[in-house]
């Protein structure tokens, strides 16, 4: 073997791993997982070459190994993250950890064999039973004792925990780890998700060494019913620990879980992880894993380029990368870009009273190219959007039944004078009546917004709207005293995150706009409160028919998108990349890349 093949082997067995502190929607900020020393090589210059034993001895240690590369470093690894945008970031690790009971996958649900199978009303897993509640004066359901008594439906759900599995210390997980976990929540509440489940359950309870059942509280039903369990938290390790401290403690930086790996070691930008001798499904065909958190996506196409990387995934790509993906897929890597769950959009703030006319509303949506934002930013790799459910959900309205808003200039100026801003100043702003036509537009940091607020800040000054642009931080945008829950802003730029069930309640029914009267709760920051619409996402989010469901669901998507108390403008999208010998990454908009880790194989 000579000499320039060994080095160039040499070379190829370091995996050059670059750390950067990284923000997404709902603000991950700088990562608190850093140990005190690493053996990751930023930069490696050989001074003896290696022998041909140890070189071979490195090759397969290599093979034995995945390596996978991320951008996004989360927080923590406690398995209830604080918010959707960190459930987002910390989903590849956690799935090879704390595997989901049941996976949001292609805008659907999935089980992993975590539960032996999904409750429903047709397995028997899931009854309705008849439930005595106390009603108020105004016909409400109360927990104070009243003189009216009334029976409503109330849903019981079972879950049947798979026996075989183990935590990765070999003790067996059991029904009671998955009622810990709701225990431990109710003391002090995680995250976002925990707190709304914990809103919806009256009580959880186990049956059995590995059942449970969660009782639904009887204002509580809808068509994800089956997602009231507990993922299992080690009891036998986290009994006495303070559940307000979790998030910073030693488990939530190194946890014991019970899937197909466990970490072994911490490493600036890096965990190392291995098999879990107690996993109870099939083996992961790599015996080691190592991910690594890399700069950017040029990182990520030269370490797979170089044989360092065998797979890596973004959220964060940018119109700056796509040359990247270009020249990755020209070299043999295997490229896949698809759009994610998180979509943009320009909320109205309807307590403006410019706002207020709908003539103006439509001509802002007329006025926007979003077309071409989906080019600048994507090169079109992501539909333009005519409504708040995006097009893989099922309960997506059928376009031609939606009031739809397509780039029309000529049309957006026609409206803005039938609403008498026939005024038009040197600076090509309109007026009326000596009023400018000029709005704030609130967004957060980040080159995609950034991208966003020019091209649509281009737009409406093309129709002679004024738009002047204020940029927060992400925490400064979305806090309780910020902007959105004070309703204290004209226009807003920023994204949600969707699910397989679009819900619906948070974000558009009466009750969630947020006020004094709410606590400055709900995400209905726009302020839409129309009645037959509220109707409609209430029976849409509480019917269990499925008929019913999807005659709502269109119906309040019609009302919105003729209404459009916000825009909705594109998708996200996230690109995986994977070395050509890699078989079995099925990348998906809502499953993170590592969600069918023991499929994968590596081809000789």
């Amino acid at each position: 073997m000579n000499q320039t093949i060994l080095r160039t082997i040499a070379l190829c067995l370091l995996v050059a791993c670059c750390v950067s502190a990284c923000e997404i929607e709902g603000g991950v900020t700088k990562p608190t997982v850093q140990p005190a020393t690493s053996t990751v090589n930023q930069s490696v210059t050989p001074t003896a070459m290696p022998t041909s034993a140890a070189v071979a001895s490195a090759l397969a240690n290599r093979r034995a190994t995945w390596v996978i590369g991320l951008l996004d470093q989360p927080t923590d690894l406690y398995p209830y993250p604080v918010s959707a945008a960190a459930r987002r970031s910390l989903a590849p690790i956690s799935e090879l950890l704390f595997p989901s009971p049941i996976l949001a996958y292609n805008y659907g649900y999935t089980t992993t064999g975590v539960l032996e199978r999904i409750p429903s009303l047709t397995n028997g897993d899931a009854q309705m039973k008849q439930a005595d509640v106390y009603l108020d004066a105004a016909g409400n359901i109360t927990t104070t004792v009243t003189e009216i008594i009334t029976q409503v439906n109330q849903l019981e759900v079972t879950f049947r925990w798979n026996p075989k599995l183990n935590w990765s210390d070999g003790t067996p997980v059991t029904a009671e780890d998955s009622v810990f976990a709701y225990e431990f929540a109710k003391q002090a509440s995680p995250g976002d998700d925990a707190l709304l489940l914990l809103s919806q359950i009256e009580s959880y309870v186990a049956v059995d060494a590995h059942t449970t059942k969660a009782l639904l509280k009887p204002n509580v039903s809808g068509w994800t019913y089956f997602l009231s369990y507990w993922t299992p938290l080690p009891r036998h390790l986290l009994q006495g620990v303070d559940p307000a401290t979790i998030h910073s403690s030693e488990f939530a930086r190194r946890p014991v879980g019970y899937g197909p790996y466990m970490i072994t070691e911490l490493l600036p930008g890096e965990i190392r992880m291995a098999r879990n001798p107690a996993y109870g499904g099939d083996p992961p065909a790599a015996e080691r894993l190592t991910l690594a958190f890399l700069r950017d996506l040029d990182v990520v196409r030269a370490n797979i380029a170089n044989g360092n990387l065998d797979a890596a995934s973004t959220d964060r790509l940018t119109t700056e990368q796509l040359p990247v993906l270009d020249r990755a897929a020209a070299s043999g890597i295997t490229v896949q870009a698809i759009p994610n769950p998180i979509w943009e959009h320009i909320d109205f703030n309807l307590d403006v009273p410019t706002l207020q006319d709908i003539r103006v509303r439509r001509a802002i949506a007329y006025g926007t190219n979003r077309q071409r934002m989906a080019e600048a930013l994507y090169g079109a790799r992501t539909p333009v959007l005519e409504s708040w459910i995006l097009p893989g959900q099922a309960e997506a309205a059928p376009a031609d039944q939606l009031t739809r808003y397509p780039y029309d200039p000529d049309q957006a100026r026609k409206l803005l004078e039938e609403a008498g801003y026939t005024e038009l100043g040197a600076d090509g702003i309109r007026a009326s009546q000596g009023l400018t036509l000029t709005f704030q537009l609130f967004t957060s940091e980040g080159p995609l917004r950034a991208r966003v607020a020019e091209l649509f800040r281009e737009d409406m000054q093309a129709i002679g709207i004024g738009i002047d642009l204020v940029t927060l931080s992400t925490t400064d945008l979305f806090a309780a005293t910020g902007p959105l829950f004070q309703r204290q802003f004209e226009l807003a730029l920023y994204a949600w995150i969707a699910t397989p069930d679009p819900g619906g309640l948070q974000l558009w029914s009466c009750l969630a706009v947020p006020s004094d009267g709410n606590n400055w709760t709900g995400d209905n920051f726009a302020g839409w409160c129309f009645r037959d619409a509220d109707r409609a996402i209430r029976e849409a989010v509480t019917t269990l028919d499925l008929a019913e469901r999807q005659a709502a669901y269109l119906k309040q998507q019609q009302l919105w998108t003729q209404e459009i108390p916000s825009l909705p403008l594109l998708q996200r999208v996230s690109a995986t990349l994977s070395a050509p010998s890699i078989r079995g990454i099925q990348p998906d908009a809502l499953a993170p890349m590592t969600w069918n880790i023991t499929a994968w194989r590596r081809e000789p």
